[in-house]
């Protein structure tokens, strides 16, 4: 702010846009199309190879809904106790320490969001493909991604209506599939109803394993939480928001395995990867591969979107509160994060046109999934050290609904840890990188405030 003479009247603050212009319907939007990618139309087919089960196959993905949805009703506490953009890295530097925030954010502004969004845009040229033979995959994915970016900077309006439109044809496209799975197909000789051994299959070692990767395909249930400062009303908008997206994808994903096991031959989706093009044609017949790879391609521009949307909200975050990095806070008159969002896009072109976006997820998996422990861990420590702190909203069933996520997350950990050392070591060692930087804007901000006292001074 300007200084004024005495007497004189004050200049006038120039107008702030207000950045609050996410409804809850939008935030709600962007959490489906962030959790509704690739990974339920792929997964089936490896985890019947071990539990050839059609009850013990749906628990496993009400399991792994429920630890999603205790994860999300527990990040809801935290967002609404603390309503600012960021994820993980807001929560950890309030609970624990900014240095432990900024590691979280690091992975986030860099990779965290860009390594998904290339995986999903090269998904969408594959699949692309499928529909228009002849299409280059490469090329259409980086399309793709750019487009989505472009509708993402011309302003919250369009990017509002584009998500929330796109997100809808996604669940209507997938209800359409699911009925007419079990309308037109012939059903299978398969049962829901619990058999004699589903006991066994769901205490068994490949049930567990399987969970973690049911667990991937829940991720992003903790969207809303990255746009908090973006939200109206948060402390109703976010846990209403994330609460309503998490049922909704549980209910979608149960019924959509079931309906790959009511219309399709458990030998014929056994260790294929491509279990939903397989389910399709056994639905619509000889064009069902084409249907399908539609039903998916709509799916996955929602769900870069949803991406393309959050991501840069943790960098902008990172650079209001440090000076070395206040370039990616600045934003345009009508509040979009440019310079982050043009970072973000500009990582994923990298990595696409290096093809090294699996590496780079594969080593980032296990820093992502400690930052979700750390931060629903949280929630209990707040209750033992902050008893008094203002908690408009409070999880439900406290500390059960913590402590599910907890034990699903810790078990990640460790299949994780002991499946993949080094990548998991080199994880948490791109997490500590961010230490130099942390330190290095630490530094800068003290020396800005010395400065600004040596002036006024």
């Amino acid at each position: 702010m300007t200084s004024s003479a005495p007497g004189s009247t004050p200049a006038a603050e120039p107008a702030v846009p207000d950045r609050r212009t996410v409804s809850t319907t939008t935030a709600t939007a962007i959490a489906i199309a962030d959790m509704i990618g690739i990974g339920v139309f792929t997964s089936l087919g490896f985890q019947l190879a071990a539990i050839p089960s059609g009850f013990s196959i749906l628990m496993l993905w009400i399991v792994g809904g429920a630890a999603a949805l205790c994860g999300a009703l527990a990040y809801a506490e935290l967002a609404v106790a603390f309503p600012r953009s960021g994820g993980e890295y807001n929560f950890l530097s309030r609970i624990y320490h900014p240095a432990l925030g900024f590691m979280a954010g690091w992975i986030s502004a860099t990779v965290g969001f860009a390594a998904p969004v290339a995986l999903a845009a090269m998904a969408f040229g594959e699949y692309f493909a499928g529909v228009v033979p002849g299409a280059p995959p490469l090329f259409v994915g980086l399309a793709v991604a750019w487009a989505v970016t472009l509708i993402l900077l011309s302003g919250a309006k369009l990017s509002t209506t584009f998500q929330n439109v796109s997100t809808l044809i996604k669940v209507a496209l997938i209800a359409v599939f699911i009925i007419a799975g079990f309308s037109v197909a012939e059903p299978q000789p398969i049962s829901f109803l619990p058999q004699p051994g589903d006991i066994g299959h769901i205490l068994s070692a490949p049930f567990a394993v399987s969970l973690v990767f049911v667990m991937y395909s829940y991720s992003g249930w903790n969207a809303a939480t990255y746009i908090a400062g973006d939200v109206r009303t948060p402390e109703r908008s976010i846990p209403v928001a994330m609460l309503v997206a998490t049922l909704i994808v549980v209910l979608l994903y149960v019924l959509l395995n079931a309906v790959f096991l009511y219309t399709t031959p458990m030998a014929a989706m056994t260790g294929q990867l491509n279990v939903a093009q397989v389910a399709g044609e056994h639905i619509f017949g000889a064009t069902g591969g084409r249907i399908v790879a539609g039903l998916i391609c709509v799916g996955l521009v929602s769900a870069i979107s949803a991406m393309m949307w959050i991501g840069p909200r943790v960098t902008v975050a990172m650079g209001e509160d440090f000076p070395l990095l206040s370039l990616f806070s600045q934003r345009s008159r009508s509040g979009v994060p440019t310079i982050a969002l043009l970072f973000q896009i500009s990582v994923v072109t990298v990595l696409l046109l290096t093809q090294s976006f699996e590496t780079v997820l594969e080593f980032i998996q296990f820093s992502l999934t400690l930052c979700s422990f750390l931060a629903v861990l949280g929630v209990i420590v707040l209750r033992v050290t902050q008893p008094g702190l203002p908690r408009p909203y409070r999880v439900w069933a406290y500390p059960l609904t913590p402590l599910v996520f907890l034990g699903v997350t810790g078990f990640m950990m460790y299949y994780l840890f002991s499946e993949r050392p080094l990548q998991s070591l080199a994880s948490l060692g791109l997490m500590a990188s961010g230490l130099v930087l942390f330190f290095l804007s630490k530094r800068d901000f003290v020396r800005g405030e010395a400065l600004q006292r040596a002036v006024k001074g």
